[in-house]
């Protein structure tokens, strides 16, 4: 079985250290401004990999996925500002999301074949795998 996994290595826990940090209970006041990165569901089957990332409130548009060498990053940014005008104040506001994960991609698949869908507030990847390295059906061996 072959494993897909995000690189190893300190900068790529950063975020998971900090959170981990400041997300204790012995700290009283609102983490919400932290960063967030959506967790991620893989599954591995015979013939792909399938990672679904939980991520409401967003467009297709919002989302950037690529491959470079061997490594897929699935990235977002989302900048939002609304202003109201009255007779007496104006306010505005802005609000700003991103994030950025990424996964070491194993030489058993097909880098270029790698399909995305965004619905119901889910990204849906699907990562082939080559077909060398699919499992075989199981085959009943005759005994003469």
């Amino acid at each position: 079985m072959t494993q897909l996994m995000k690189p190893s290595g300190l900068l790529s826990n950063i975020p998971s250290l900090l959170s981990d940090f400041f997300d204790d209970d012995r700290f009283s006041f609102d983490t919400s401004w932290l960063a967030r990165v959506p967790a991620a569901n893989v599954k591995e089957k015979d013939d792909a990999f399938y990672i679904d990332l939980a991520i409401p409130g967003m467009k297709k548009e919002d989302f950037h996925v690529n491959v470079d060498n061997h490594t897929l990053m699935i990235s977002s940014e989302k900048k939002e500002e609304s202003k109201e005008e009255k007779d007496e104040y104006t306010r505005q506001e802005f609000s700003y999301r991103s994030f950025k994960r990424s996964f070491a991609l194993p030489e058993s698949v097909k880098a270029n074949e790698i399909q995305a869908k965004y619905e119901d507030g889910v990204l849906k990847l699907t990562i082939p795998k080559k077909e060398e390295v699919k499992q075989a059906p199981r085959k009943e061996i005759a005994i003469n």
